[in-house]
């Protein structure tokens, strides 16, 4: 097992493991009692919480936090900027028995960019997270859920959107920090109304 020492530009808390055949980007923190297990990927500027079990071949990108009792299972893939409430839960086998081998079973659970779920929430497995969801603490996710959905309860339902800022949308679908436009589609879905000056920047990002 690595300490901080294999990785110069990332902070590994002396209570904490990285497992070998592991990745972690710089200016990543690793705070107290963490596990990283092996082949598992973790992006720049991440913030993994107190008590944290990542692994093993778990992929998370850049930007993420991941709170206090989180565990992370073979399957999960996190993108960038992703945020996990403390002691929310992870699956990767819909019908476990403590007797029978399921290794050859695990559903993948890819959580989307910006994505949000909070404290004690659960998401059982082989279901993608949108981009900029907001999964509500306690809420237990059974289905997929749309980008820029706000879902709670057991089952969890959608019961709003909500913008990448983390603000809820009114009937205008105007997010009230940014001013950003929204557009429901008729298919259940939530999409960004693109500017001039969103078009002119993707124009120069092509050149």
């Amino acid at each position: 097992m690595s300490k901080s020492k294999s990785f110069p530009d990332v902070f590994v808390h002396e209570s904490s493991y990285i497992d070998q055949g592991c990745t972690v980007g710089a200016g990543t923190k690793i705070w107290h009692f963490s596990h990283v297990m092996e082949d598992s990927q973790i992006g720049r500027n991440c913030v993994i919480g107190q008590n944290v079990m990542i692994g093993p071949s778990v992929k998370i990108g850049d930007r993420c936090k991941i709170q206090n009792n989180v565990s992370l299972y073979t399957g999960v893939i996190l993108e960038d900027g992703v945020f996990c409430g403390p002691s929310c839960v992870f699956t990767n086998v819909t019908n476990p028995r403590a007797e029978i081998e399921r290794k050859n079973e695990f559903r993948d659970t890819r959580v989307g960019r910006g994505a949000t779920i909070g404290a004690n929430a659960t998401i059982i497995c082989g279901h993608d997270l949108g981009d900029y969801s907001f999964v509500a603490a306690g809420a237990v996710v059974t289905r997929d859920v749309p980008a820029y959905a706000l879902v709670a309860g057991v089952p969890a339902k959608r019961i709003g959107w909500i913008s990448s800022a983390g603000e809820r949308l009114g009937e205008d679908l105007v997010c009230p920090r940014t001013g950003q436009r929204y557009e429901e589609l008729g298919d259940g879905k939530l999409v960004k109304v693109e500017t001039a000056a969103d078009k002119e920047s993707a124009n120069v990002s092509g050149d």
